[in-house]
């Protein structure tokens, strides 16, 4: 059964082909290798992912390399987390998520149905204005 690893704290400037070879070089052959990179800029995000064959080799990795220094950056090297569908369905809109627009900004919040509710509460930065307010319209339709 192969075992995914997180590798973390790589350098900006890092290529897949060089970090295969690290590993390579003090474990032996890995199954995959991916560096996680900036959509824009084309550089690494600080991190990637090596997978290995079995347990044994993912515990061996994980003693050679932890805290190795590669490229003036100490590697953090652990277990990576299974990847759970379920968690991402249930960080989908209406669930405390913003919903993306197709641009990829938060798109603006629903005032009807469920939403009501939480849309009509006044901003907290202008609750104490918001009182005045309500003082002084009290006070003239009283008077």
């Amino acid at each position: 059964m192969s075992v995914r690893l997180y590798v973390g704290n790589l350098p900006k400037e890092i290529e897949r082909e060089e970090l295969e070879a690290l590993f390579t070089q003090e474990v032996g052959e890995t199954e995959s290798t991916k560096v996680v990179t900036d959509r824009k800029t084309g550089k690494c995000r600080g991190f990637g992912f090596v997978t290995v064959k079995t347990e044994e080799q993912a515990d061996q990795v994980i003693e050679k390399l932890n805290g190795h220094v590669f490229k003036e950056n100490a590697l953090k090297i652990e277990k990576a987390l299974p990847k759970a569908k379920d968690s991402q369905e249930a960080a989908g809109p209406g669930n405390g998520s913003p919903r993306r627009s197709k641009k990829g900004r938060p798109s603006a919040p629903s005032t009807f149905g469920d939403g009501y509710a939480s849309a009509a509460q006044p901003d907290p930065r202008w609750a104490q204005e918001l009182e005045k307010l309500k003082e002084m319209l009290m006070a003239q339709s009283n008077g």
